[in-house]
C-alpha cells in the first residue's frame, strides 16, 4: 500500500503506470540530447581533424631528427586517424553537456541537500578528466617521448605510425583522465558510508602501492611514465580524503537541520 499526499492508500494495482512511461521518455529525450551534442561538437571539429592532428602530435615530432616525419603504413590511416580524433574530441567537448543532461534526469529524484553536493561534485569531476587529460600532453608526452627516443638502439630510424600514435595518446589521455577522477571517487565512498575517513588514512601505505601498481598497468614500461601517473594519484588520494571530511560534516549538519528530533 502506498500513501497520497491528502493521506488516503492506494493498493499497489491501483497506481497509475503513467510515470513510468514518463520516466521512460525523458530518459529518452536526455539521451538524444546527448547525442545531438556531440554530433553538434563533431560538425564543428571535423573541418579542422588535420590541424587537431598536428597538434596532438607535436610533442612527438618536435623530438624526431631532422627530416624525419610521421608515416602512415595503412592505407586509410590518414582518412581515419583524424576522423577518430575528431570524434573521441567531440564527446570530450560534450562531457559537460552530457553529464548537464544526466544531472537534469536524476536530480528530481534528490533530496535538497542531496543536490547542493551532486551538482559541485559533476562539476568538479569534468574539470578534473580535463586536467588529467591536460596535465597528459603538455607534462608526460614531453618526458614520455623524450625518453623512448632517446633509448632506442642506434642505426634505428624511428618513423611513428599515425594510428598507432593515436591510440597511445587516446588510451593516455583516458587513464589520466580517470584517475584525476579519485577524489570525487573518494568522496563518494565517504558519503554512501561504504568506508570513513580515518579508515581510509589507515589504509595510505596501501593506496600508495596500488596507485604504482595501477601506473604500472595503464601507461608504457617506464619508470618515469609510471611515477607521473602514480604520484599525482596519490595526492589526490588525500584531497579525496579532506573533502570528504568536510562533505561528511556537511551532510551530517543537513541531516540535523532536517530532522531535529533524531
Amino acid at each position: 500500500m502506498t500513501q497520497q499526499p491528502d493521506g488516503n492508500q492506494i493498493h499497489p494495482e491501483q497506481q497509475p503506470e503513467m510515470p513510468l512511461i514518463e520516466h521512460l521518455l525523458e530518459l529518452r529525450n536526455r539521451l538524444l540530447k546527448m547525442v545531438l551534442a556531440v554530433v553538434i561538437c563533431f560538425a564543428a571539429i571535423y573541418p579542422f581533424a588535420n590541424e587537431l592532428y598536428l597538434w596532438l602530435s607535436q610533442p612527438i615530432r618536435e623530438l624526431l631528427p631532422v627530416g624525419q616525419s610521421m608515416i602512415a603504413t595503412d592505407v586509410t590511416s590518414p582518412f581515419f586517424a583524424p576522423l577518430k580524433l575528431a570524434l573521441v574530441l567531440s564527446v570530450f567537448a560534450a562531457i559537460p553537456i552530457i553529464l548537464y543532461q544526466l544531472w537534469s534526469f536524476i536530480a528530481p529524484g534528490l533530496y535538497a541537500h542531496e543536490k547542493r553536493l551532486a551538482f559541485p561534485l559533476l562539476f568538479t569531476s569534468v574539470i578534473l578528466f580535463y586536467a588529467g587529460a591536460a596535465f597528459a600532453y603538455y607534462v608526460v608526452f614531453p618526458l614520455v617521448f623524450g625518453f623512448f627516443t632517446a633509448i632506442g638502439p642506434e642505426g634505428i630510424v624511428e618513423l611513428p605510425d599515425i594510428s598507432s600514435y593515436l591510440n597511445f595518446v587516446l588510451k593516455m589521455f583516458f587513464a589520466f583522465g580517470v584517475a584525476f577522477e579519485i577524489p570525487i571517487a573518494t568522496v563518494l565512498l565517504i558519503l554512501t558510508g561504504a568506508t570513513t575517513p580515518d579508515d581510509l588514512a589507515a589504509k595510505r601505505p596501501y593506496v600508495v602501492v596500488g596507485c604504482f601498481i595501477i601506473g604500472m598497468l595503464l601507461t608504457p614500461p617506464d619508470i618515469i611514465s609510471q611515477t607521473l601517473l602514480a604520484v599525482p594519484m596519490w595526492i589526490l588520494f588525500e584531497f579525496g580524503i579532506l573533502f570528504g571530511r568536510l562533505a561528511r560534516r556537511e551532510v551530517a549538519s543537513e541531516d540535523a537541520e532536517d530532522f531535529p528530533g533524531e
